[in-house]
């Protein structure tokens, strides 16, 4: 079940441990979001072939990709997929917790499992567990970051305007080692 927590960055130095908001509402979710401009919405995933590789998920998706290209200008697409075996799976997580932004839109469509993605605005953080059928849209210059857990499990569809794909522009600001990370929120 997706669900929003909030949480209330007062100072520069405090660790943050409880949120003022927390809610597994779907539209209240969409609410909370849009009034800072994130766009959150349901799909529904299809069933994918035991053992799909990336190329199979495009292919899967392809109208769907073309729909996106057409109406918002995204040039690429690719699929991200992790699991608690990927060799690589400390470093990928690292290389998404801190704090980051994008000169482009970034969109994600998960197609299985879940992650946490963590935006700030002013002086709040929203914690977003985006799971199956979920599509979140941030705007370009957001700052947040994504945590898929120690034992990532998910599978996510990404569309960019850019044509290299991920590219971040980190903040250099620790506030994601101030906030609950997801080995906290997920208990």
């Amino acid at each position: 079940m997706s669900k929003l927590w909030i949480f209330e960055v007062r100072d520069e130095d405090t660790a943050v441990t409880s949120a003022s908001v927390e809610t597994s509402d779907g539209s209240d979710i969409a609410s909370q979001l849009a009034d800072i401009g994130i766009a959150f919405t349901r799909w529904e995933a299809r069933d994918l072939p035991q053992g799909a590789t990336p190329d199979d998920v495009l292919a899967i998706y392809h109208d769907d990709i073309e729909r996106f290209k057409a109406q918002k200008g995204f040039t690429t697409a690719d699929v991200i997929a992790l699991t608690p075996e990927h060799p690589q799976k400390t470093e990928m997580r690292k290389k998404f917790l801190d704090e980051h932004k994008h000169s482009e839109d970034e969109i994600r469509f998960f197609l299985r499992g879940h992650g946490l993605f963590y935006i700030r605005h002013a002086d709040r953080v929203y914690a977003i567990l985006c799971e199956r059928n979920d599509l979140i849209s941030v705007p370009h210059g957001t700052t947040h970051w994504f945590d898929m857990g120690p034992e990532p499990e998910f599978m996510a569809l990404r569309l960019f305007t850019n044509t290299e794909g991920w590219v971040a522009d980190f903040t250099g600001d620790p506030i994601a080692t101030r906030i609950p990370r997801y080995e906290a929120l997920m208990q």
